[in-house]
This record gives C-alpha cells, structure tokens and sequence, in this order.
C-alpha cells in the first residue's frame, strides 16, 4: 500500500460549540509554513504513482499460481497428481500433471502479459514530464515525484497529473475550461475558477484546509487561509468550480497554476477506477454444475469398483491366487488403509470422465470468437471511423440469452443533440420565422389561453430573452483576433457550435459556444435567432446585445447550480440602472411551487403538450431582489460556502430561501431526435421475445413520446401508470394510494391476462392485451425503501406487474436507481439474463449491475464504453449483436462443451466395464493387447506393472490434442450454416 494513513494530516476543529474529529487535511502551498518562526514538519501524504497491476516480479509465481488453484478443476486436477505421486495408481503421475501444468503455465503467461501492458501503462502515467515550480524556478519532474502541496503549470491540452486547486489562469476573467470526459463520460467544457486575491506565487504564503479523499466527482469542501503581512488573515471558500481533476483536460486556456491537494491513489479518479467485480456467464456457472454431477458419477464409480473388488476378493482362492502370491509388505497393510488406497487408484482410473482441456478449449473458443465482432463490417461507423470494442471474451453466449433490456434514452434512443424549436411566453406560443429579415424573429402562432391578447408585452418578451441569455454557465470562445494561438482548435468538439446570426460578428466572422450542457447552449442559440446575443463574461460583467444592437452588461453577482435534487439552476444579477434581479430555469416540477397559481396555468397546457410531442422542456421565472434581501442572501451564502461540515444541506437552506415568490415568464421547449433506426431495433428486439425496459432521468410525458416513437408503445397499448400524479388523485395517503394502485394493476395485467402458451419459455404478449407500465423516482423510492411490513409483498407485486407488461417506462431516475431497478430484476424468479445499454457516466452503475454492460461511442465521452463489457458506435447494430452474433455464440459454446462431456464418457464408460473382466485390479483397458488374448487368459495385474501404464498416459494427451480439430469445426461450421 503506498498510502499512508488518512488521519495524517489531520485537524480538530470547533464547530457548534463541541469539540468534534473533522475528517481532514492541512496542506502547506509550495511547502512553506505560515510563519518562519515556528517548527515545521511536513505532514506526510501518499506519492502520486499510479499502480493498477496486479503482480509484481517477486510475487507474481504464488500469487498466479494461488489465484489459478481457486478455480475447482484446476485444484482437483492437482489432488488427483498429488494422489498419484503418493499413492501406487494404475496411471504415471506424467498424464495429469502434464495437461495440468501446460493449462497453468498458458493461463500465467497469458494474465502476465496482460499485467506487463498495465505495468506500462503506468510507467508511462508516473514518467510524464510536469512543470513544478519550485523557489521560483520552472523544473521539470517526473508525475510520480508530484508531492501534495507542490505548485504546478499545466498548459493547454496537457492532461493534469493530479488533483489541483486552481490559483492563475491566463485568461483575463481568472477561469479555465476542461473537459473530463475520461472521469464523467462527459465531453462538454467545464468552467473553473482561480481563488481570489492570488497575485504573486513565488512569495504566497497560505494553507488549504480541505476534506480527505472521497470518490465523489461533483462534491469538493475546503477553504484557503492567505496570510499577509501586516494584514489580517484572508479566509476564502473552496468547492469544486475550483478543484481540477486528475485526468481531466486543460481547454480553451494557454496555461494554469495549481497546487496539488490529492496525489496518486488519493485522486478522485483513481478512487473511481478500483476494479468491478468478475462477471461470469450462465454457460461458465453451468459448466461447474456439470463437473459436480460428473464428479458424484466418479465417485460413484470408484465406490462401486472397489466394493465389488473386495466382495469379489472375499471369495475363497479370489484374493490370493497361487500365480499372484501377496508379499509380507501386503499382508501387513492394514484392510482399511488398503480400501482407501484402491479408492483412489479408482478415482485415478476414471479421472479423465472430467475434461483436463475442455477449460483452455472454451478459453480459445471465446477469445478468438470475439474477434468476429470486431471484424464485422455492419458495424462500422464512418461519422466516427469506428466499430464495435470486446472489452471482454468471457459473456458471449450472455448475448445470445438476454431476457432484458435496460436501455437509457437521452443519447441512446435520442441523438443528444439539441435543437431550440419554440418557447412560450406568458401563455402564447412563439416560433422562430426562418424568413424574413426581421431582427426579433418572433412569430405569434398561438393565443394566449384566455384568449383575450394576440401577443405578450414586449417588455415581457425581452425580459424573457435576457432570461436565456443570462441564466446559464455559457462561455463564449475564445477567437484567434483576440491573441489566442489556438482559436480554431475547439472548431470539431461537440458543444462549440457556430453561431450564424445578427449580432456583432461580420457575416464572415466565428464565434462558439462553450457550455457544459447542450441544453444551455441550445437555448442561448435560440435566444440569438430571436435579436438577443450573448457576447461573454468579463470579469464578472456579461454582455448581451439586445434587438436594437446595444450592448447591456450586467454584473454576476452569484450563480445558484444547477443540482439534480433541486433540478434548476439560478443566477443573481445587478444591472446599470442598480435593480438586482434574480433569473431561474429549470423542469416544471421544481419551478411551478415556487411561482404563482394563475401563472402557472397559463404555461402548464403548452408544457404539457411539447412534452407530449417529444420535446425538453425548461420553465422560466424571475424575481426582484431587494437590497435588504439580496445583502441576507449574500451573507448566507458566503457563510455556507466557507462551511466545511454540511456544506451542500446549508447552500440547499439558501438556495430555497431566495428561490421561493418568483413570477412565471414562460417556458422553451428542445426537440432531441431520435437514434437512426432506433424503432426498427426495439421492434426486432421485442420480436424475438425481450423485455424492453427505459430507464431515463427526463420527464414523463418527454420519455413517454419517446417510447411510442420508438414502438415500445402501440397506440392499443393500456398504459398502468405509477407516479406521484397517480398517488395523488385520490385525495388519500400517498403511501395508501400506491398499494390500492398496486392491486388493482396486479389484478389487471397478471391475474385477469389471458395465459401464454406453456410451450414458451418467454411471455409473449397477446396483441389484444398490451400493457405498458410508466413509474417514476419517487414512486420507485417508495415501492423499494419501504418500512413497511408487507414491502416485500408490494415489491413482489410491482416485480410481477412489470414482467407482465410488453415495455416499461421508469422516468425522473437516478443513476442509482437505475442500478436498482437491474438487480431486481435480475435477482427475480428464475434469475433472467439482463443487458443494459447506455452512452454517459449516469448509465455506468447500470451497465456494471447487468449481466452484459454494452457502452454506445456517443457524444458523452468514454465513460459508458470503458465500463461495459462491449462497445457499439450506434444503437442500431444492437440488433445484430444480440440475434445474428449472440445466437451463434451460444450455439458455439453449446456444441462445444456437450462434445466434451460426451467424448470423455465414452472414454471412461469402456473402462469401467472392463473392470468386471479383470478382477477389478485397476487394469486399463488398453493393456490386454500388451499381453494379447483375451482377459480371461491373462492373470490380472497388481501392483505397480509396466504395461498398465502405457495405454492410460496417452488418453490425457488426446484429449487435449483431439479437442483442435473439433474446435475448429466447432468454431466455423455455425457460421457456414
């Protein structure tokens, strides 16, 4: 273990008035104490070498060969060597442990190797050359020589060595932008900020007081002490807008500064990769079943053998005939020594009934199987000029038997590619009007729902405009006039889109947008085809240029995150004329409660049908800040972001204070289009008999369109529906509610559904009585987390209605529930094979749970494809995957390990039989045509004889050799059918 202990480093602290542990580190910047006069000790954190492999030179022989023996057929293959060097057996001690000892030593070379490819691979992490500064000088270091509290300069497109707090930047606003699509599967820009009041490094004198490491990506608390001479300590907050992440990318930045916080296997990445569990497939669990029943036939056999050998024996002139006289040594063994002794000769003479090289054959069967996905034309992609990825060989029959399919749908059925389509303000519809040159682009296609205005105020409609435009974590790119080097080098990411409209911009100039979600950037887009343009952030001023082409600047005041709990995000801003306004967006459910009634019926009705027609929708509200209640929340704030304990329940506290009485402008609505061929593949997958499941963090009405459009909803489909809107009809207790909805949908889809055929092994649907069942989170919440005392009796309930159904719809979910929601599934009656699929870091927890994880090359980064067990550039060629390559893969495998058994009967059954003829003196059957004649006139043989051993040392040898050729036919004549 290269870390030392967490505590180290560690402080006390006094909070609430109890002295109390506080779980973290002081770190010293640039290894300078506060105070030149006071002892100083460096506190001791772990270096920054990366370890991921295994084995070292020293330990890789016991560890390998422990690891091997594990394994059941390896270790009894070793029992019965050791039981024939021990003990007088009909066979050499050469027939099982040369097939033994060649299956070890091809598994250790091959585990080897792959543990030498991760030995470089982190040889080339720790080796990377990094720019430390050091009383003031730039020296280069190698990253594994990287110590907590080093100041570091990273440049643009280098990767950061470790985690960093970020002190200088280069860009005049003090942020930098990364990406982390090799942490999150995200590959939007992130934006992070310096620490204020930072000029000179060289002569800095502060300390970080920050958390111990945690894996959490998106949680961070710390805070900075800035000593100063002559001046009062300075204390500034930190979070994550500050934290660069190991692994992650510097953007869109000539260079930063930062000083190290967690190195090594502290980070948070490296806390995030600890290996997943070994997955093993149903054929695999199978295979050891077999070896037990083929293990109790052995045995059985060597019983049987050895209890008519000593009743035969127990005849008079049988156990000791006058051409076989027992030596002195053999009259004094003791009976029972001598039973025991036989047994295992037994056992030794029917050992081979257990394939010694079925394991290595089924190893080359899927390794170089894997290679036909691979290979497979079908699935290339040219946008990407990839195919599919075999992360792993072990589960290809897996994909031959899938029952279920959990499929995520932003960026798996949808493109993830946003396009602004409309917004609504005050009730009444706008489009934007394509022709024309008209600078505003409004079009009015609808009335307000009273219908007594034809259009909104214009005040309204900017004030709507200045919501989208400023309400967001938008950047502005950088351009090469303005002396950046690398302009045009952000032109091929994803969330950089070229902005073609009337703004400031000659018609021949670029600008982009730099965002961390594509939504953020579509509304701004969209807020620019209607006259109103973002120009930037300039030290905490943002410009906007308005339908009359005047700049306006606004300064940020504070920016409230968005957070998936709270599911909005919210900024404050003061303009010129000294008003403070605060501007929120976010889904219907957080933004309605906190607006007035009347306004929210002006907006539901448009709401609710752009999410029945597919769209994203995002609700738009404001509020006037007073200076009494803008200066109470900027205190509050302040306070909660220096809090090291509790930090996100006290910025929850604030955030739902000023959130609260705002007014309801209007709402957009982003279309995300469907994946190519996306319908067809649902319909392929639920003809061939699986259960389609979506699991989607969107809203019910956006992810119900979604599944009628992709034909995981007929329009005769009954939909059961399970939501918090459901439990709230009746007018009684949620929780009293979801049981009575429980029964009666229990009683409708399973009870009263007409029976499948009982030929089927699968629950087709009968297409008069389609069932579609919609849940969403905080339902879900309840039907898994209930104290209840009959909550296994609901849960068996929701289980039974969902396996009922032709496709369920869970929506408004959480990653872990997603996870959730696949092991109930998978831990059901009858243990079904589940498959989930999914292209972002959200689908990762799901995608481990699953049977067989499948990662889509989508524009969320790397993350889903890293951690699944096989990779595909589109939705689309899950079809083929799982009918065309997973059918053949498990009649493969089947083939192959029924051949097996079968072919290693036949060898030991003659031989049983053949101990019946030859006085049950552990004769191998091959050595009668030794002596020639037939048994009857041959004495039989006792003790340790030549012959008997030739015949038996070559049925291991072809075993092994007989399995290539088989393999062969095996392996290519599926494909030639």
């Amino acid at each position: 273990m290269l870390c030392h202990s967490p505590s180290v480093g560690g402080t006390r602290m006094e909070l609430k008035g109890e002295e109390r542990r506080v779980d973290s580190r002081t770190i010293y910047i640039g290894h300078r104490p506060p105070s030149a006069s006071e002892p100083f000790t460096p506190p001791k954190f772990c270096d920054n070498r990366i370890v991921s492999s295994k084995y070292t030179v020293w330990n890789f022989l016991p560890k390998n060969l422990f690891e091997q023996f594990r394994r059941i057929a390896n270790f009894y293959f070793l029992i019965i060597f050791l039981v024939q060097v021990i003990v007088d057996t009909p066979t050499s001690p050469v027939t099982s442990g040369l097939p033994l000892c060649f299956v070890i030593t091809v598994t250790a070379i091959k585990q080897g190797y792959e543990d030498w490819l991760r030995h470089k691979a982190d040889n080339e992490v720790n080796k990377y050359p990094v720019l430390v500064l050091e009383k003031g000088r730039r020296l280069r270091k190698d990253s594994e020589k990287i110590k907590v509290g080093d100041v570091l300069q990273v440049e643009e497109d280098e990767t950061f060595p470790c985690d960093l707090i970020l002190l200088q930047s280069s860009r005049d606003d003090n942020t930098c932008f990364v990406t982390t699509a090799s942490l999150d599967g995200e590959s939007n820009h992130k934006t992070h900020y310096t620490v204020p009041d930072i000029e000179d490094l060289e002569s800095l004198s502060a300390t970080i007081e920050c958390e111990q490491p945690q894996p959490d990506l998106y949680k961070f608390v710390g805070r900075m002490h800035i000593y100063k001479s002559n001046q009062e300590t300075a204390v500034r907050s930190l979070g994550p807008e500050n934290l660069l992440l190991k692994g992650a990318t510097l953007k869109n930045t000539q260079k930063v500064s930062g000083v190290a916080v967690y190195t090594g296997m502290e980070t948070k990445m490296a806390l995030n990769y600890q290996g997943k569990s070994q997955k093993r497939s149903a054929v695999e669990k199978s295979i050891n079943a077999f070896l037990l029943v083929y293990l109790c036939i052995l045995v059985s056999k060597a019983l049987v053998c050895t209890t008519l050998k000593y009743i035969w024996q127990n005849t008079p002139g049988q156990d000791e005939p006058w051409y076989n006289q027992k030596t002195q040594k053999e009259k004094d063994t003791n009976l029972y020594l001598k039973m025991f002794t036989d047994f295992l000769s037994f056992m030794v003479l029917f050992n081979f009934i257990i394939p010694v090289s079925m394991y290595v054959t089924v190893e080359m069967q899927k390794f170089l199987g894997s290679f036909f996905i691979g290979w497979d034309k079908d699935f290339f992609d040219p946008e990407i000029q990839e195919g599919a990825l075999v992360n792993t060989s072990d589960l290809n029959e897996e994909l031959g038997q899938v029952e279920y399919v959990f499929t995520d749908k932003t960026g798996t059925l949808t493109q993830n590619n946003m396009e602004f389509i409309e917004c609504c303000i005050d009730g009444i519809q706008y489009k934007h009007r394509h022709a024309g040159s008209q600078v505003d682009g409004l079009g009015v296609t609808d009335g307000p729902v009273s219908g007594m205005k034809q259009k909104a105020g214009k005040d309204r409609e900017e004030l709507f405009l200045r919501a989208l435009c400023l309400c967001h974590t938008v950047q502005v790119k950088e351009s090469p006039e303005q002396g950046h080097p690398q302009g045009n080098r952000l032109a091929d990411q994803v969330d950089c889109l070229q902005m073609d409209g009337e703004g400031p911009e000659q018609p021949g100039d670029q600008m982009g947008f730099i965002a961390s979600s594509p939504d953020e950037v579509a509304l701004v887009k969209g807020a620019m085809r209607y006259g109103f343009t973002f120009l930037g952030l300039e030290s905490k001023a943002m410009k906007i240029l308005n339908n009359s082409n005047e700049i306006e600047v606004y300064e940020l005041l504070h920016v409230l995150n968005f957070d998936p709990v709270r599911r909005r995000m919210s900024v404050i801003v003061k303009c010129k004329a000294g008003d403070i306004l605060l501007f929120s967006k976010g889904a219907d459910s957080s933004i309605f409660p906190r607006v007035k009634l009347e306004e929210v019926e002006r907006i539901r009705v448009h709401v609710d049908r752009n999410a029945r027609e597919g769209y994203r929708t995002l609700c738009v509200a404001y509020k006037r800040l007073s200076q009494e209640e803008y200066a109470q929340a900027d205190a509050g704030l302040r306070e909660a972001r220096l809090a090291l304990q509790d930090r996100e329940e006290k910025l929850m506290a604030v955030y739902n204070e000023v959130e609260t009485g705002m007014s309801l402008i209007g709402a957009t609505a982003v279309e995300d289009r469907l994946q190519e061929e996306a319908a067809e593949t649902m319909e392929a997958l639920q003809g061939a008999g699986i259960k389609i499941w979506v699991l989607t963090g969107d809203k019910m009405e956006t992810a119900k369109s979604t599944c009628f459009a992709c034909r995981l909803f007929q329009r005769s489909t009954e939909l059961l529906e399970l939501t918090v809107r459901a439990l709230e009809e009746g007018g009684r207790k949620r929780e009293e509610r979801l049981h009575e909805l429980l029964l009666e949908y229990h009683k409708k889809a399973v009870q009263e559904a007409p029976l499948c055929e009982a030929t089927s092994s699968r629950s087709w649907s009968v297409p008069n009585h389609d069932y579609g069942f919609i849940i969403d989170g905080a339902t879900l919440s309840m039907v898994l987390n209930s104290t209840d005392s009959n909550s296994s009796h609901y849960r068996n309930l929701f289980l039974q209605i969902c396996q009922n159904c032709t496709a369920v719809l869970c929506c408004r979910m959480a990653p872990l529930q997603k996870a959730q929601i696949v092991k109930l599934v998978k831990n059901s009656k009858g243990n079904p094979i589940t498959l989930s699929i999914g292209d972002g870091a959200n689908d990762v927890s799901m995608i481990l749970e699953a049977h067989v994880g499948i990662g889509i090359k989508g524009k969320e980064g790397r993350q889903a494809v890293r951690n699944s067990d096989y990779a595909i550039p589109k939705l689309k060629h899950l079809k083929k995957l799982l009918l065309a390559h997973g059918h053949l893969y498990y009649v493969r495998i089947a083939h192959l390990v029924q051949y097996f058994f079968y072919k290693n009967l036949c060898f030991i059954l003659p031989q049983f039989l053949y101990q019946f003829f030859c006085g049950y003196s552990q004769q191998p059957v091959g050595a009668a045509h030794l002596h020639g004649g037939s048994a009857e006139q041959r004495p039989p043989l006792q003790g340790d004889s030549q012959e008997r051993h030739v015949a038996m040392e070559t049925l291991p040898l072809l075993d092994l050799t007989w399995s290539i050729p088989r393999f062969g036919l095996l392996l290519w004549c599926p494909l030639l059918v």
